[in-house]
């Protein structure tokens, strides 16, 4: 029976923390992220080669894609761990969600009559949960680093006005625009990813083998689009807040 569920399944309770299968993927990611920039940088050589030369390529293409966007190489050297680190694991996450096998291989569990399949993997990305987390960070940055670069008077200002009413309301409305943030950024992401998980489940259960792989390609594509969108909407978020008001 094909099932599909909006909310991640739970496959192990340890004490009161419930271990779900979209969670088992994060920690993959982590975890190949890990060992990679471990393996990266064992042995560094001023003439890089192999895991060092591919680890220095993405680095610097994803630094001087910051450096573009912020046109100021201190505020760069702050935001790039923040902007890279969201796109790398976002990206590495939509792509494990591809292989095969992740939502199609787990358990069968009897209830209502009838036996459901409960995959032991789910990509992270199709978890509300994680999009929402990550959204939150996100937003929660970039009000740190306002707060940093602005001080708190100054940049309290630009939600908090009472000069007149109408600063005032403006300042109502950046309230509301900073908690719409977060919800635009983790359905963003959460809609495209899940819908495509959906698509491929569906193409998979109607027409197995050859027909699934041109959407497999498209999903691929997708993955980098939007690991690429939440990082770099991460990244402008950030340069507004530490930019003064009026100088937007």
């Amino acid at each position: 029976m094909l099932n599909i569920s909006f909310l991640p399944e739970h496959i192990i309770t340890v004490g009161s923390f419930a271990i779900t299968n979209s969670l088992l993927i994060s920690w993959i990611a982590m975890a190949i992220l890990i060992v990679f920039a471990y393996f990266a940088t064992r042995k560094m050589r001023t003439v890089p080669s192999g895991l060092q030369n591919f680890a220095e390529v993405i680095i610097e293409g994803l630094y001087n894609l910051v450096e573009s966007v912020t046109g100021n190489d201190k505020q760069t050297k702050k935001f790039f761990p923040v902007v890279a680190t969201i796109f790398l694991l976002v990206l590495l996450c939509n792509w494990l969600g591809l292989i095969p096998g992740v939502g199609s291989i787990g358990l069968w569990e009897e209830g209502h009559g009838e036996k459901t399949l409960v995959p032991l993997f789910r990509s992270t990305s199709a978890d509300l949960n994680f999009t929402l987390a990550l959204a939150i960070m996100s937003v929660g940055a970039a009000q740190i680093f306002g707060i940093a670069a602005l001080g708190v008077y100054k940049y309290g200002k630009k939600f908090i006005n009472l000069k007149n009413p109408i600063l005032f309301f403006v300042g109502i409305l950046e309230l509301i625009g900073e908690t719409a943030k977060m919800v635009s950024f983790s359905f963003r992401l959460f809609g495209n990813i899940f819908a495509g998980e959906v698509l491929l489940l569906v193409i998979s259960f109607l027409a197995p083998y050859i027909v699934p792989l041109p959407f497999y390609f498209l999903e691929v594509i997708v993955g980098v689009i939007q690991a690429f969108i939440f990082a770099m909407l991460t990244l402008v978020f950030l340069k507004m807040a530490v930019t003064p008001h009026g100088e937007h």
